[in-house]
C-alpha cells in the first residue's frame, strides 16, 4: 500500500467516523425527544421528565463528541502529522474536552473527578 493509498483510506476512515459521530448525537437526540414526548402524554411530572430529557440529550451529545475527536486524532495523527495540524487538533481537542466536561457538570451537577472511590459524590 502506497502513501496516497494509505491517506486515502485513513481519510475514508475519518469520515467514517465522523458520520458515527453525527449519527450518535442525531439518535441520541430523537430517542430522547420520543421519550420525553411519551412521558409528557403519560401526564409524569414535567420537571422530572425534562430533567431527564436534558440528561439524554447531554449524554447522546457527549457520546457524538467522543467520536468526532477520534476522528480527528486518526486523520491528523495517521495522514498529515505537521505542528501545524497537530496545533490545530490540540485546540480542536481542548474545545470539546472543555464541552465535554461543561456538559458532564451539568448532567451529574459535579466534576468529574469529584467523586468518591465507590462512585458517589
Amino acid at each position: 500500500m502506497n502513501d496516497s493509498t494509505f491517506a486515502e483510506a485513513v481519510e475514508q476512515v475519518g469520515k467514517v467516523i465522523d458520520w458515527a459521530g453525527v449519527a450518535a448525537i442525531v439518535l441520541g437526540l430523537l430517542l430522547a425527544t420520543s421519550l420525553f414526548a411519551r412521558q409528557i402524554f403519560q401526564r409524569t411530572d414535567f420537571d422530572d421528565s425534562y430533567r431527564f430529557y436534558r440528561q439524554r440529550v447531554g449524554k447522546a451529545i457527549l457520546l457524538g463528541l467522543e467520536f468526532l475527536v477520534a476522528a480527528d486524532i486518526i486523520r491528523t495523527v495517521a495522514v498529515s502529522p505537521s505542528f501545524r495540524s497537530v496545533g490545530v487538533l490540540g485546540v480542536i481537542v481542548l474545545v470539546r474536552t472543555f464541552l465535554s466536561f461543561t456538559l458532564e457538570v451539568e448532567l451529574e451537577g459535579h466534576w468529574p473527578w469529584q467523586r468518591d472511590r465507590d462512585g458517589s459524590t
